[in-house]
């Protein structure tokens, strides 16, 4: 599996940056990211280009304040 690092951004998408990232659908069939190393998904909702940021949070007013923070341990 290709190392990638996803970033939260403050008010805006995900940011997901890698050599070789792979997005695909529920089918199994991959995005075409014509060679992209950084792609922004969105988190608002909003954007006409899901799962992809095209920048409707900013006319939306979607606020979010991520902060890092442990998950929970692992049932089961």
């Amino acid at each position: 599996m290709p190392d990638a690092k996803i970033t939260v951004l403050k008010n805006g998408p995900l940011r997901l940056e890698g050599e070789g990232l792979q997005i695909v659908d529920p089918t199994g069939a991959a995005f075409g990211l014509g060679g992209r190393t950084v792609v922004s998904l969105c988190r608002c909702g909003m954007s006409n280009n899901k799962p992809f940021c095209d920048g409707s949070h900013n006319h939306h007013g979607f606020q979010d304040e991520p902060v890092a923070r442990e998950l929970p341990p692992k049932k089961g």
